[in-house]
């Protein structure tokens, strides 16, 4: 799983990169279109990720500005992350 996580953080992060990249030196043709066309896609669907967070997350873990980006830049697989951390500490009580 630890694997799966940052493999998928990786890949995120590269995309992050390449649709901002996109922003600022456009691609050529309907290439441009369709990145920007992702980029407004990911801000909101990782928004939605960072209210789903809060509200599952908030009362299991005390939770900081960091843990919040971390789960705004990097949405599901860093969801995945706090998940694992409920997971062993549930296992430890």
């Amino acid at each position: 799983m630890k694997f799966f996580i940052i493999s998928g953080k990786s890949l995120t992060l590269i995309m992050w990169l390449v649709m901002f990249y996109n922003v600022f030196m456009p691609f050529e043709g309907q290439v441009s279109i369709v990145l920007n066309i992702l980029l407004f896609i990911t801000i909101i669907m990782h928004f939605f990720q960072l209210l789903i967070f809060h509200t599952m997350f908030s009362s299991l873990l005390k939770l900081s500005l960091v843990d919040y980006l971390k789960v705004y830049f990097f949405g599901v697989f860093g969801l995945l992350e706090y998940r694992q951390q409920v997971l062993e500490l549930d296992k430890a009580e």
